[in-house]
């Protein structure tokens, strides 16, 4: 029994797939199978059942496949406890960070990090909330940029701030006159939201119940294509193909003259969601978490205002 194998039956146990997962883990699907298929054999045990269309794991594969997820993380605690005797600010820091959060914030990170900690560089990667989740838990990122809510993951979280959302709306819209929108005028309106995956459109939905009383064919909310990022829909919007709710980080602090699109702030109580740090309980190099936190109360996010709160097990 080797840790590769062990890595590749929890790969297989989360895509339900034999070539994603071989994919997951950079190596072949012949690879991947054969060393599944000795593991098995070596165990005595059927861990999973192939099916034509997709892989289920079997009642004792699924507490075998827990279990080796628990000896991975194991074995990046201990690589971590060796660095610990080490600068924890010296070399490179893998962070996540979501769609809708690092295009905004992260050109004003990254000099902030450069400033203050030249010798940890950023690994950056963007995905979605769920991914970075699983990414974190692998040990494949050393912490992550995400908003609240997300499920319960085991995860320590810091606060960051809280981020105000905003109503983006065509220039020659009736409302872009207005000093403030109320989130139940917006059922009025042809909304254009991000697809599924992204938790920012759920974090519209959440705040802006009225929303969820339509479906997909009905007037009112409308649906935009899977995988539109806010910048696409911010273009949507200025065609006139309706309207959109988007972070206050992702709005312009000074508006062209020639600008298509007018930006008006809720009513009170204002929606907004909480923006915050991630990391493993067993992640040792604290400082380094500590550095990126406060590089980011540092950071200049018109009208933002960065939280001093305590972390917390999610």
């Amino acid at each position: 029994m080797t840790l590769t194998e062990l890595k590749y039956i929890v790969a297989v146990a989360r895509e339900r797939h034999f070539g994603r997962a071989a994919e997951a883990c950079f190596v072949s699907q012949p690879t991947l199978s054969v060393a599944i298929k000795k593991l098995e054999d070596e165990l005595n045990v059927q861990i999973f059942e192939r099916g034509a269309a997709e892989v289920s794991v079997t009642p004792l594969g699924e507490q075998i496949v827990a279990q080796a997820q628990r000896v991975l993380e194991q074995t990046i605690a201990i690589k971590e406890i060796a660095k610990q005797g080490r600068d924890p600010l010296a070399g490179p820091l893998r962070l996540g960070v979501i769609y809708t959060i690092g295009p905004y914030l992260l050109p004003a990170l990254v000099k902030q990090m450069i400033e203050t900690t030249p010798q940890m560089p950023l690994m950056l990667q963007e995905n979605y909330t769920l991914k970075l989740i699983e990414l974190l838990k692998q040990g494949e990122i050393d912490a992550a940029i995400m908003a609240l809510p997300f499920p319960e993951s085991g995860l320590m979280v810091r606060p960051l701030y809280d981020e105000p959302f905003v109503v983006a709306l065509p220039r020659s819209h009736a409302w872009a006159g207005r000093e403030h929108i109320d989130a139940g005028d917006l059922k009025q309106e042809t909304m254009l939201l991000l697809g599924s995956g992204h938790c920012f459109r759920d974090h519209v939905l959440g705040v802006c119940p009225e929303l969820m009383r339509f479906s997909q064919n009905a007037d009112g909310i409308q649906k935009t294509f899977e995988g539109s990022s806010l910048e696409t829909i911010r273009h949507m919007v200025a065609s006139g193909v309706g309207i959109t709710v988007l972070p206050k980080t992702s709005v312009p602090e000074k508006q062209a003259p020639d600008s298509l699109l007018s930006y008006v702030p809720f009513s009170a109580p204002v929606p907004d969601r909480r923006v915050v740090l991630a990391w493993r309980k067993s992640f040792t190099r604290l400082p380094a978490i500590e550095a990126v936190a406060q590089a980011i109360a540092k950071c200049d996010l018109p009208g933002i205002v960065p939280l001093d709160l305590p972390a917390t097990s999610n």
